[in-house]
């Protein structure tokens, strides 16, 4: 979703990828390195305030500014030019199939009068977008359209925050889709490089964990399910008599007490297993599919200890943690062990600062 982006080509200009997360502010910054190659150049993350940002939304735009602001100074960067996304169930998205010989003008108005029956809003509400995907496989003389909508509100939340900070939006992108983005960084390190193969990517965030099955790069099915990091922050809030503060702190720099692990991580662990196991049940009985030939791990949960090991022994299902930076050279201020550690819970923030290099 661009924001009326005529007079600039994001590919001529640095552009850093901000995802507004229910915790947490994150960016990266990507640059070409001459040869085709990807560099990741800075990357920063600042924790939000507890309700800053509720389910999605911008709840306290002066606290998110401010976060924002913080995040942009320790990235320690010139850039001001960024790309922002909107949560996924924040926008209603449709695939249309169209004739291939419109003109772009001829195309709005077809897409503005299929619009007008998805989505249960005046179009004078909404923020309406849409993108040529490529040729119909109903035949040569239509082509895919994907159109995507959502209120302007949401949007202008986001842009009003960034704008705040004294940062400059170039592009409203959708989180789903970022990821997707940069899971394509992920897939060549797989074997055949992830070609023919199906895919779980499970992204387990801090509420919610979205299950996303892929083949070929398409998308084949969805899911959201109510589990994720707060869960076990709020166990360890119970167990130790700690604030949300501390035990989020305790959790990142392993200083929990001893038996954090056996008495607390590992229950929350195994849970979180089942979860993977029931999602990729979900998926059987309501597709035609039968098996996963790979799990890829992305967000904060996705760095716990021994979590790989978990869901590799519920599902039965080879699992990995998303890295997609894992064959960039990093430049000489980001530590290659931070950034591995960082690596899975900026999917998102990654696949926006790739949109600098769009075509």
């Amino acid at each position: 979703m661009q924001i009326d982006l005529s007079i600039f080509n994001p590919k001529a200009r640095p552009l850093i990828g901000v995802d507004i997360s229910s915790f947490a502010v994150k960016m990266v910054e990507l640059a070409d390195n001459g040869n085709g190659d990807l560099r990741i150049e800075h990357y920063a993350i600042e924790p939000l305030p507890r309700d800053a940002v509720v389910d999605g939304n911008i709840a306290n735009l002066e606290a998110t500014t401010e976060t924002i602001e913080r995040c942009w100074k320790r990235l320690s960067t010139a850039t001001k030019y960024v790309a922002l996304a909107l949560p996924t169930a924040a926008v209603i998205t449709k695939k249309i199939i169209l004739p291939a010989n419109l003109s772009e003008q001829e195309m709005e108005v077809q897409v503005e009068s299929e619009a007008n029956q998805y989505i249960p809003f005046a179009l004078d509400e909404v923020n309406l977008d849409f993108q040529v995907i490529g040729p119909a496989t109903s035949g040569p003389d239509e082509v895919d359209v994907l159109i995507a909508a959502s209120r302007k509100e949401k949007v202008e939340d986001r842009v009003a925050s960034a704008e705040a900070a004294n940062l400059k939006p170039l592009v409203m992108d959708v989180e789903s889709y970022a990821a997707q983005a940069a899971f394509e960084l992920v897939e060549k390190q797989l074997p055949t490089g992830g070609k023919n193969q199906i895919i779980a990517i499970v992204d387990i965030g801090s509420n919610v964990m979205n299950v996303t099955i892929m083949k070929n790069d398409q998308p084949v099915y969805a899911r959201e399910q109510a589990f994720g990091g707060t869960q076990l922050t709020q166990e360890i809030m119970r167990t130790y008599g700690m604030s949300f503060e501390e035990a989020e702190g305790g959790k990142r720099t392993h200083s929990l007490p001893e038996n954090y692990e056996a008495e607390i991580l590992r229950p929350f662990l195994e849970n979180l297993g089942l979860e993977v196991s029931r999602a990729l049940q979900f998926f059987f009985t309501s597709t035609p599919f039968n098996k996963i030939d790979q799990i890829v791990l992305a967000g904060g949960c996705a760095i716990l200890p021994g979590v790989v090991d978990v869901v590799a022994g519920r599902t039965q299902v080879p699992t990995l943690v998303a890295n997609p930076f894992a064959g960039m050279a990093p430049s000489s201020r980001i530590r290659p062990k931070q950034l591995a550690a960082d690596a899975p819970s900026l999917m998102v923030a990654c696949g926006l600062a790739l949109r600098r290099f769009d075509q």
